[in-house]
């Protein structure tokens, strides 16, 4: 399997450089060269297996030879070995025919944990045979960040740092990174919004002296492996409902395009999957790009789901890179303008193209608050305020009803006390292994919107 950049400068390169290097060095992102295709059969044998059975399956293909069939397997049981629920990934039934797939059962009970468990051990296990190490650099608007701590702390050859917009986030979710007593882990609360913090990802990665000066890695959905982790679930619950034989839809509460993408590109694996109803808060990029076809950045406003204040969508570019019929070069130029001007226009074949596979809607606060407190007086299920945004969009943009639609629930309600007591009058619990986070001992540092500063920062705190 071999990778190419979404801006057509940067070498090709193997799954384990891919890993280690996160963002291309031109400033594209990394994509298949060509994507693996499974026949029918081959997605029918995916029933009854373990999840990470079928994990191993469905990631083998874009691994290939750069990790031993048996450490692979080892490495994906370990990953998911310590989730709270033996489905890993369940399905729960909301309606007739539709579903929410729980996505909150590992350590830090949030999507990202279903990535990021594998990513913490394929670092480990490449560094390792490589005799290397690496600083691990990530923004994260709520839940990345401490699901990428999660799985990187106490690792002898990462450090990792997190940067998070400072006061943007939950305070179980910023408890969940600053409370972590590890050497190699660094909290960064930045004086910005998630856009800036992902801006100074971005402009390390850019900056090559700098980035080779620290052997830079990333945890963002940047890095290819993250995509290739969270395709597995999308396989799982559409084979639970009877894929490859019938076709499924699904709703995806998203800001940066990263979890709609694994499913975009599972169905380019093959997988029957019908459209995508992609959810937004007030910062809804998403919708206005996917509804007119103008991308146009705005100013990002705090929300009740806010990791998903977002108002640059990194992973867009990987399906632009599709939709510009995998023009580098082409869309290298775009990207650059969209940067310097904040707006880009679709053509309007492509935004065809993409409108008979997206659908997206806007769903404000109130629309949120209203969502948790019907789906819990109706189906007894409490939402969190993301996993509500896609449950309402997949409602207002519901197609044939004979088609399951299933909707990721991609956060637990504990971590967003605050509206989960709005909607419903009171909280929902944390998990037990979560019991002591409020009184936990915080170590956190508050930096400000300077990729100089937080390069200085980093470059005081590696380990030799």
């Amino acid at each position: 399997m071999r990778y190419i950049s979404t801006r057509g400068h940067a070498p090709d390169l193997g799954f384990a450089d891919v890993l280690l290097t996160g963002l291309a060095r031109d400033g594209g992102l990394y994509v298949p060269a060509e994507l693996p295709r499974f026949s029918p059969a081959e997605w029918r044998a995916l029933a009854g297996l373990s999840y990470a059975e079928a994990a191993l399956r469905v990631i083998r293909p874009f691994v290939g030879d750069a990790i031993a069939e048996a450490d692979l397997a080892h490495l994906l049981h370990d990953a998911y070995r310590g989730f709270r629920h033996p489905a890993v990934a369940p399905l729960v039934q909301l309606g007739a025919n539709d579903w929410v797939l729980e996505l909150f059962h590992g350590p830090t009970i949030a999507f990202k944990d279903y990535a990021l468990q594998v990513l913490g051990r394929l670092f480990d296990h490449v560094l390792a045979a490589r005799g290397q190490r690496m600083a691990v650099l990530g923004a994260t608007s709520g839940d990345t960040g401490s699901a990428a701590i999660e799985a990187c702390r106490d690792r002898s050859a990462v450090d990792i740092f997190i940067l998070f917009p400072h006061g943007r986030v939950s305070d179980v979710q910023r408890r969940q990174m600053t409370t972590v007593n590890a050497a190699n882990v660094h909290a960064i609360a930045v004086e910005g919004t998630f856009d800036d913090c992902q801006d100074i990802v971005k402009a390390c990665f850019g900056d090559l002296p700098f980035r080779d000066a620290v052997s830079l890695g990333a945890v963002n959905s940047i890095n290819w492996a993250r995509i290739m982790a969270q395709v597995v679930y999308y396989a799982t619950s559409a084979v639970a409902l009877g894929a490859p034989d019938r076709t499924i839809d699904f709703a995806v509460p998203t800001g940066n395009f990263g979890n709609v993408y694994a499913g975009y590109v599972a169905r380019g694996m093959g997988l029957p999957i019908g459209r995508f109803v992609i959810g937004s808060n007030r910062n809804d990029i998403l919708t206005r790009t996917f509804t007119s076809g103008t991308m146009a950045i705005g100013t990002v406003e705090p929300s009740l789901s806010p990791s998903m204040d977002i108002q640059v969508s990194s992973n867009l570019e990987r399906y632009l890179f599709d939709l510009a019929g995998r023009d580098g070069q082409d869309l290298a130029r775009r990207m650059l303008a969209f940067r310097e001007t904040g707006t880009m226009q679709l053509p309007a074949d492509q935004l065809a193209t993409a409108k008979q596979l997206f659908a997206a809607a806007r769903v404000d606060d109130q629309a949120t608050l209203a969502t948790i407190a019907r789906t819990q007086a109706e189906c007894g299920y409490l939402l969190d305020p993301h996993s509500a945004v896609g449950v309402a969009a997949a409602a207002a943009l519901r197609g044939d009803r004979r088609v399951p639609m299933i909707s990721l629930a991609c956060a637990h309600p504990a971590k967003f006390v605050d509206a989960v007591r709005d909607a419903v009058g009171s909280p929902a619990p944390l998990p037990p292994h979560l019991s002591g986070l409020m009184t936990a001992e915080e170590r956190m540092t508050v930096l400000p919107n300077s990729v100089a500063a937080v390069q200085a920062f980093m470059r005081d705190r590696l380990r030799p």
